[in-house]
């Protein structure tokens, strides 16, 4: 099994969490804050960015693998690859501290839990 379909959403989103981890690093050196947020909130912000998409992303690539594994059809790969894609992308550009229920965020959110329970549904008919 070569995991081909997971390997391009791991290979896209690991470069999408290293852009965000550098534009953490740009801030930081910025604002000459090393630990935490300084109560600076445009580094909150972006550790806030940064810190949702590693906190999701890894399970979501866990889900897909293990979908991939179990014989779910790259069509239906791509599906939940292109929804988290969309969602983490949505949530990065929807989130800032003025606006906590901007709909960009929330329409990221759901989209990055939609594909979530996508792959879940398929493992859990898979195993009956």
């Amino acid at each position: 099994m070569t995991f081909a379909v997971t390997s391009l959403y791991a290979s896209i989103l690991t470069i999408a969490v290293i852009v965000l981890a550098i534009l953490v690093s740009a801030k930081r050196g910025q604002t000459g804050i090393s630990i935490l947020d300084g109560g600076n909130s445009d580094l909150a912000v972006s550790m806030r960015r940064h810190g949702n998409f590693v906190e999701n992303v890894p399970l979501a690539l866990l889900l897909m693998a293990l979908c991939e594994a179990r014989g779910l059809g790259a069509a239906w790969l791509h599906t939940i690859g292109v929804v988290l894609l969309a969602g983490r992308a949505l949530h990065v550009i929807g989130l800032d501290a003025v606006h906590p229920a901007a709909p960009l965020r929330i329409i990221g959110t759901v989209a990055t839990q939609l594909s979530m329970l996508g792959a879940v549904v398929f493992l859990l008919w898979s195993l009956l």
